[in-house]
C-alpha cells in the first residue's frame, strides 16, 4: 500500500508522520493548535507534504530516520526534495536495479509547504487529486468512538491488513469501511503503531533481541544466518538491517507489486503460512503497556490446598511467583524477565503453572501459554477452561475457529505468537525444547514481541537446552527443579539391553533372542510396550519380525506420516493396542498407564540426550506402576545415553536429598 508522509514543526521541533487518511491528521493537527491558543501548549508552525502517496515502506523509513537539521525552516521544495532523494538513495537504486523507477524528480512531484490556516482547504484538494474526495465531513464523535473500538480490538495484536479485515469482519463490520481513519486518529493518539512489516531497523534492539534468544551462543549463529547485511562481532551489528518486523527474518526475495507500484518489493517466506509480510504491507500493532506485577509469594500449603500439588509442585510454583513478585533492577529494560521450571517428565507441569496464572489474572493481567504442538493445545484447552471458568479462553492454533477471541487467558501454539505485540505481562512457554520452537530464532523472536518489555517469561521444560542448563549451573538464569513426579516415586533408570542395529535385524530377517526375552518380560506383566525407532522407513518391516515373534499380540506401528495416527495412539492408551512401534512424534505429552519403553538403535544421532530422556519418560508415569521399565538397546553405548541416565540419576538423588521420595520405597 501507499501512505501520505509530511514534516511537521511543533515550537521549534520538527518530526516526520506517515498518514493512512491525511484528513484525520489535519484535523487533529488544526484542533491542537487552536486549543493552545494562550495555553502554551501544542504550536504547529509548518507543514510540508512530503508526499500524498509513497510506497509505505519507504514512508516508514523516512519517518524512522529522520533527524532534524538546521535550517529546516527555511527549506523549499528544492531543498525537501533532495533530503527525501538522499534519505532513500538506498531504496532508489534497488528500484532501478529492477527496471523500476528512473528517475529521483519523481519524488518531488508532490512535495508541497502548508500554512495551519490553508490545511483544510489543501487536504482537500490533495484528496481530489489522489480521486480519494471525501472533503472534511468526518463526524469526529463518532471517529473517536470508532478509535476506541479499533484499539479495543487490536489490544496487544500485531497484525497485517487482510488480518485486521478479518478481525473487523467477524467482530466489527460496521467499521470495515473506515477502519483506516479510526486507526490513524489511534496512531496519533500514540495508542497504536503503524509500521511496514518489512524493513531497516536499527541494529540496537536486534542485537538486544539475539542476546535473550535462549538456546545461546548456538541460537545467536542460526539467527545471524537468517540475518544477512549484519556484521555479527560479539552480538552488535554495525549497521541497520532489513528484516521482517513481524518475524525477525530478513526478506528473501523480491517481486513487482501492485500494491505499492514498487518493481522490487521485499516480502518475507519465513512466516508466509501466516500472510505475506512485505515491505509496503502495513502492520498495524497497539500501544505497549506496562506490565503489572504481582505482589506476593505463595504460600506452598496454600498451593497444595487450593490446586492439590505435591510438596515438589507447590515448593517450584511458589519460587516462580516469588520471582514474579520480586522488584528488580532490569539490566536489560527492553527484554522481559526470565525464570525455569526445570520438571521431570510426568511432574505435573500444568499443575505448576495454575498458581501463577491465577495471581496474573488477579492483578489485573494477562497471561498466555504457548506449547510447539497443536494436540497439546487441545489437550490443555479444556484443563485451563476448567481451573479458570469466569475468564474468556482464546484457544489458538492453525485452524482455530476462535483466531480473533479476545481475552484475558490465551493458549496458543507457537506460531500463533506472531499476531502478537506486547499484549501479556507473562509468557509461559511449554516443552521449549521442542521442535519446533527449540533452535528456531523466528518463534524465539515472537515470544519475545508478544509478552511486555517488563513482563516475566516462564520456561517449562524436563529437558531444557545445555546453554540453559549453563545459565542455570552459574547463577544466571533463576530456575527451581522438580526432581519428582506427582505420585512421589524415582524414574525409571534405563537398562541398556547390546544388540544388533535394526537396519541389520531387518536384513537378517530375525529379532535377536535377547530382544525377544526382554519384551516377552515386559508382556507377561501385562505392560504397553512402546517401541521407539529412528527411522519412519524401518516400522513396516520391524512389525513383521514383531507380529512373527509373538503371534498372538496386537502389534501396530505409527508415524508423522501415518494417516490413521489419531485413531491408534488412542486404542494404545485403552489397550487395544499392546505394543505400538513408533517415532520420536510420541516421545511427549502422551501419557499410557503402566508403559514399558523400548529405544531401539538407541545410539543413533537422530537421538540426542534430550529425546532419550523424553521417551524414557513415557515410562512410570501412573502411580499405580511407577517403576516401569526402560531399555535403550543398542550395539554401541554413546555419549547421549550415558547423559541421559546421568541427568535421570542426578534427579532421583535431588528428590531423595529433598525428601520427596521415601527411603523405604524399593526399585
Amino acid at each position: 500500500m501507499r501512505a501520505a508522509v509530511y514534516a511537521l514543526e511543533c515550537r521549534g521541533t520538527w518530526s516526520v508522520w506517515i498518514s493512512l487518511d491525511l484528513t484525520v491528521d489535519i484535523w487533529w493537527w488544526s484542533s491542537a493548535s487552536s486549543l493552545s491558543q494562550g495555553r502554551g501548549l501544542v504550536t504547529v508552525d509548518k507543514l510540508v507534504l512530503l508526499s500524498p502517496a509513497l510506497p509505505l515502506g519507504w514512508a516508514v523509513k523516512l519517518r524512522d530516520s529522520f533527524k532534524q537539521r538546521g535550517g529546516m525552516r527555511s527549506w523549499g521544495t528544492k531543498e525537501w526534495g533532495q533530503y527525501v532523494s538522499n534519505v532513500l538513495e538506498p531504496e532508489l537504486k534497488e528500484e532501478r536495479e529492477v527496471g523500476g523507477i528512473a528517475k529521483e524528480e519523481l519524488l518531488y512531484d508532490g512535495i508541497s509547504l502548508w500554512r495551519l490556516s490553508e490545511q483544510r482547504e489543501v487536504c482537500i484538494e490533495q484528496d481530489k487529486k489522489n480521486n480519494d474526495c471525501r472533503g472534511n465531513d468526518l463526524d469526529y464523535a463518532l471517529l473517536e468512538s470508532e478509535a476506541e473500538q479499533l484499539v479495543h480490538a487490536v489490544d496487544g495484536r500485531s497484525l497485517l491488513q487482510p488480518e485486521i479485515e478479518a478481525l473487523l469482519a467477524e467482530g466489527l463490520p460496521e467499521l470495515l469501511g473506515r477502519w483506516r481513519q479510526a486507526a490513524q486518529l489511534a496512531h496519533l493518539q500514540g495508542r497504536l503503531q503503524l509500521t511496514a512489516a518489512v524493513g531497516s531497523h536499527a541494529p540496537a534492539a536486534l542485537g538486544a533481541w539475539a542476546r535473550q534468544l535462549p538456546a545461546g551462543a548456538g541460537a545467536l549463529a542460526r539467527a545471524a544466518a537468517k540475518l544477512p547485511h549484519v556484521l555479527w562481532r560479539g552480538a552488535i551489528a554495525r549497521r541497520a538491517v532489513s528484516r521482517c518486523l513481524r518475524c525477525g527474518s530478513a526478506p528473501t526475495g523480491r517481486t513487482a507489486c501492485a500494491a505499492c507500484g514498487l518493481m522490487g518489493c521485499a516480502y518475507c517466506e519465513a512466516c508466509l503460512a501466516l500472510g505475506r509480510s512485505r515491505a509496503c504491507a502495513l502492520l498495524l500493532r497497539s500501544a505497549a503497556l506496562p506490565a503489572v506485577r504481582c505482589t506476593a509469594a505463595l504460600d506452598p500449603t496454600v498451593a497444595a490446598g487450593r490446586w492439590g500439588l505435591s510438596p515438589a509442585q507447590a515448593g517450584a510454583a511458589g519460587a516462580a511467583l516469588g520471582f514474579l513478585a520480586e522488584r528488580r533492577e532490569r539490566s536489560a529494560k527492553t527484554c522481559p524477565e526470565r525464570f525455569l521450571l526445570w520438571a521431570v517428565t510426568g511432574a505435573g507441569k500444568t499443575e505448576m503453572i495454575f498458581p501463577l496464572l491465577e495471581a496474573v489474572l488477579a492483578a489485573g493481567g494477562r497471561a498466555l501459554v504457548a506449547t510447539p504442538r497443536r494436540d497439546v493445545v487441545l489437550e490443555l484447552a479444556p484443563r485451563l477452561a476448567k481451573a479458570f471458568p469466569a475468564e474468556t479462553l482464546a484457544v489458538l492454533y492453525g485452524g482455530s475457529a476462535e483466531r480473533w477471541v479476545g481475552g484475558r487467558l490465551t493458549l496458543a501454539t507457537t506460531h500463533q505468537l506472531l499476531r502478537f505485540h506486547r499484549g501479556f505481562d507473562l509468557v509461559i512457554i511449554d516443552e521449549l525444547d521442542a521442535y519446533p520452537y527449540h533452535n528456531d530464532p523466528m518463534l524465539a523472536y515472537a515470544a519475545e514481541q508478544a509478552c511486555k518489555a517488563n513482563g516475566s517469561f516462564i520456561y517449562l521444560s524436563a529437558t531444557p537446552p545445555q546453554e540453559m542448563q549453563r545459565l542455570v549451573r552459574s547463577g544466571r538464569l533463576p530456575h527451581a527443579r522438580v526432581p519428582v513426579r506427582f505420585h512421589g516415586h524415582p524414574l525409571p533408570v534405563p537398562q541398556h539391553l547390546t544388540m544388533t542395529s535394526v537396519q541389520t535385524c531387518l536384513k537378517r530377517g530375525m529379532v535377536p533372542r535377547s530382544l525377544i526375552h526382554t519384551l516377552r518380560k515386559s508382556l507377561e506383566r501385562e505392560a504397553q510396550i512402546f517401541c521407539f525407532v529412528s527411522r519412519i522407513a524401518h516400522i513396516e518391516g520391524l512389525l513383521v519380525l514383531l507380529r512373527r515373534s509373538f503371534p498372538g499380540v496386537v502389534i501396530e506401528g505409527t508415524s508423522s506420516k501415518d494417516p490413521f495416527r489419531t485413531e491408534k495412539v488412542p486404542a494404545f492408551r485403552s489397550r487395544a493396542i499392546t505394543l505400538l512401534v513408533t517415532t520420536t512424534i510420541l516421545e511427549r505429552g502422551v501419557t499410557v498407564p503402566r508403559s514399558d519403553v523400548f529405544i531401539l538403535d538407541a545410539d543413533s544421532d537422530l537421538f540426542d540426550e534430550a529425546s532419550l530422556v523424553q521417551m524414557a519418560g513415557r515410562a512410570g508415569r501412573s502411580k499405580d506402576d511407577p517403576a516401569g521399565r526402560v531399555v535403550f538397546a543398542s550395539p554401541q553405548w554413546t555419549r547421549s545415553q550415558r547423559g541421559a541416565i546421568s541427568q535421570i540419576r542426578t534427579m532421583n538423588i535431588i528428590a531423595r536429598r529433598k525428601g520427596y521420595i521415601s527411603k523405604d520405597v524399593s526399585r
